[in-house]
C-alpha cells in the first residue's frame, strides 16, 4: 500500500464496511506508522482487498476509527487492524493467503501471537485460520466501539 493507494482503500472501506466506519486519517496512520504490514490486492484495475496490521500489545485492541500517535514500545501481538475483501474478491483464497503471509511476517518479526477482533459473522473464517476467541473482561468498551453484538477478540498463537 502506498500514499497514492489511500482514497481507494478509504473507498473499498465504506463500500465493504458501511457500520464500521473509520475517517480516512485512520487508514493514513496505520500505513505512516507500519508500512510493511499495510497492503492493497489489484484485481485488474482496481483494489479488491486490503489489510491494515501492526504490531499492538498482548490481549488489546484498539477501539474502532481511533488514532494510535504511535506503536507501543515493546508490542507483544501483531494485531490485524482491518482485512477487507470486495464481493468479487470473496472465495477466490485471497483472505486465507493473506492471513498466511500476516503470519509468516509474523513470525519472523518475532512475535508468538497475532490478534484481531471479529466482526460481521466473521469468527467461523478466523476459527479456520487457528484464532480463537477471548473473553476478555477489560476489553467489553473497546468491543462495544465496533458496534457489533457479535464483535470477538481473537488471538492465534504462532
Amino acid at each position: 500500500m502506498t500514499v497514492d493507494d489511500l482514497s481507494a482503500v478509504s473507498d473499498l472501506a465504506t463500500r465493504i464496511h458501511p457500520s464500521f466506519p473509520e475517517d480516512a486519517e485512520v487508514f493514513a496512520e496505520r500505513l505512516r506508522l507500519y508500512p510493511e504490514g499495510c497492503h492493497v490486492y489489484v484485481d485488474g484495475k482496481s483494489p479488491t482487498a486490503y489489510v491494515l496490521s501492526h504490531p499492538w500489545r498482548a490481549l488489546d485492541a484498539p477501539p474502532l476509527n481511533s488514532l494510535l500517535g504511535e506503536l507501543p514500545a515493546g508490542p507483544a501481538t501483531y494485531y490485524i487492524h482491518d482485512l477487507a475483501l470486495a464481493g468479487e474478491a470473496r472465495g477466490t483464497g485471497v483472505a486465507a493467503a493473506i492471513v498466511d503471509a500476516l503470519a509468516e511476517h509474523a513470525s519472523e518479526a518475532g512475535y508468538r501471537t497475532m490478534s484481531l477482533v471479529a466482526v460481521n459473522g466473521s469468527a467461523r473464517f478466523w476459527r479456520r485460520r487457528g484464532f480463537a476467541r477471548l473473553d476478555i473482561a477489560a476489553l467489553a468498551d473497546k468491543l462495544r466501539s465496533y458496534g457489533d453484538e457479535d464483535a470477538q477478540f481473537m488471538v492465534r498463537t504462532l
